[in-house]
């Protein structure tokens, strides 16, 4: 059974990249990726994308759910230049006797709990803590685990901000706070701070913190470097849901981000071609500020 699901699942994603009938979200997302893409003088050479099963529930009156990725690898020229995008998109897929009758992206981002307000961290009173930001560790680091799970760190189901503080920490910025949860910038013991967890509290820690960990907040995507952060307000609201690590420059100088929740790397900043994305989303641009 295993076996015969795979295939039809596998036979779904290559409609969806051949566009030949299918209709699922992905199909729309390599739309909407193309658009995006000609808007600046760009196009999608090729799609290759492998659908593999993670879980196969049990089958309950002839109805059977599956989970299953869907590994998309975009060969992108911009101009003169070539990259490989990628992105891992989770998937459910509902059967009636083996026939498919469901099949739709898991939400991605439904965000830990933690406070809305920026954290009163006291920290006049905290020694001055120095160090340099090495922006190349911190992007090798984003680039060795963008699809996978450093087992030294805990890691969550949305776990987008957890990724982007362990490729900061990576590049050198200290960890403080231990143990108050609502203080400083930290995992440790199988513990954490909202800031290292939480995309809001991170994105209120950034620009708040005066020692360790600190950043400024820059106008454009274009002024931000390597290393640097970009935090996202899907819905406009003023609670920030994701987050992601610039590891590299297209030909116009713009951002491709790592990210984690929808493993991604050498993604287009914007996030417009994402199922979370809103008319009304915000962006708050952060470059990382250390001791040189």
């Amino acid at each position: 059974m295993r076996e015969q699901l795979q295939a039809h699942l596998e036979k779904r994603v290559q409609q969806c990249v051949s566009n030949t009938g299918s209709t699922i979200h992905s199909c729309q997302k390599i739309e909407q990726k193309k658009a995006g893409l000609g808007s600046r003088s760009g196009e999608i050479i090729k799609v290759h994308a492998i659908g593999t099963i993670v879980t196969l529930g049990e089958e309950k009156e002839d109805v059977r759910t599956v989970q299953y990725h869907v590994h998309f690898k975009y060969l992108i020229k911009q101009k003169s230049l070539f990259h490989i995008e990628e992105e891992i998109e989770t998937r459910t897929a509902e059967f009636y006797k083996g026939i498919l009758v469901e099949d739709k992206e898991i939400n991605p981002y439904e965000e830990l709990v933690a406070d809305d307000e920026p954290m009163d961290e006291e920290e006049a009173s905290l020694a001055r803590i120095s160090y340099q930001y090495d922006r190349l560790k911190a992007v090798q680091y984003a680039e060795r685990w963008w699809n996978s799970y450093n087992p030294a760190y805990k890691s969550f189901e949305v776990d987008c901000t957890n990724y982007i503080s362990q490729c900061l920490h990576a590049g050198g910025a200290p960890m403080r706070g231990y143990p108050n949860r609502s203080q400083g910038w930290w995992m440790r013991s199988n513990n954490w701070s909202y800031s290292w967890t939480v995309a809001n509290s991170f994105r209120w820690h950034l620009p708040g913190s005066k020692v360790g960990l600190r950043a400024k907040e820059v106008s454009s995507p274009e002024e931000l470097l390597l290393g640097d952060v970009i935090c996202y307000d899907f819905q406009g609201d003023g609670r920030f849901d994701h987050t992601t690590i610039v590891t590299a420059k297209d030909a116009y100088g713009m951002p491709y981000v790592n990210a984690h929740t929808t493993n991604s790397r050498m993604r287009y900043w914007a996030y417009e071609d994402s199922t979370a994305y809103t008319p009304n989303i915000k962006y708050k641009f952060f470059s990382i500020v250390d001791d040189e």
